[in-house]
């Protein structure tokens, strides 16, 4: 997995937090902003999962706030809503769902390593480091990035505004081009939605093609 991180950037696209005054003027921008996502992109965090699932790797997923909830989210869609026909099981894990794990880092090391230290224990050559980042500048999201590329991970980013500094720790990076956060966090849920729905289908095409393929041989 070579590919060089995707970028896209569009001003204007999506009205100000202060200049929303309604639903109308709200949904406009969002749907402006939706028009600009990078599909090939998102097309490529598909194709990069489906491989990872296929060799048997795992896929770390990890982020602050509402981005932390949307980890949790994704580790729940690929790990559950893959198991279909039969098929093998996806190796995800949330690092956002182990409360204690969290805070002991934040308490006896920083709050900064809360994400890095737990990849340290399960990280191999080959698994995705996927972090998820309104910003694209949180400091402990840049950690667990930067632990995984050193572990030979690949680096998948899900981002907003201009990517901030997780671009340059990224594989492959999603931005999403606004400057509002409710309506980047809104498609990040798109994106994730899309991309497990891609993947989901590849698997359950795998899965029906297993029986042809053992008659054949």
């Amino acid at each position: 997995m070579t590919s060089s991180p995707q970028r896209l950037s569009v001003g204007g696209c999506c009205p100000a937090l202060t200049e929303i005054d309604g639903a109308e003027t709200y949904f406009r921008g969002l749907s402006r902003t939706l028009q600009h996502l990078p599909h090939p992109a998102i097309d490529e965090v598909a194709r990069v999962l489906l491989q990872t699932y296929q060799e048997h790797r795992a896929v770390f997923l990890f982020g602050n706030g509402g981005s932390a909830a949307l980890a949790s989210h994704l580790a729940c869609d690929l790990g559950k809503g893959t198991a279909v026909n039969g098929t093998g099981r996806f190796r995800v894990l949330s690092l956002t769902d182990n409360v204690p794990l969290m805070t002991a880092w934040a308490n006896d090391s920083r709050y900064e390593d809360i994400f890095a230290e737990q990849i340290r224990n399960f990280i191999q050559p080959g698994d995705v480091a996927f972090a998820i980042s309104g910003g694209g500048n949180s400091p402990n999201v840049l950690n667990g990035l930067q632990v995984g590329r050193e572990a030979g991970a690949y680096n998948i980013g899900l981002t907003g505004y201009q990517g901030g500094k997780m671009k340059a720790l990224c594989d492959l990076c999603v931005v999403v081009p606004s400057e509002n956060m409710q309506v980047i966090e809104d498609l990040h849920l798109s994106i994730s939605h899309c991309v497990f729905s891609v993947v989901r289908n590849q698997i359950s095409q795998l899965a029906s093609a297993a029986p042809a393929h053992a008659c054949d041989s």
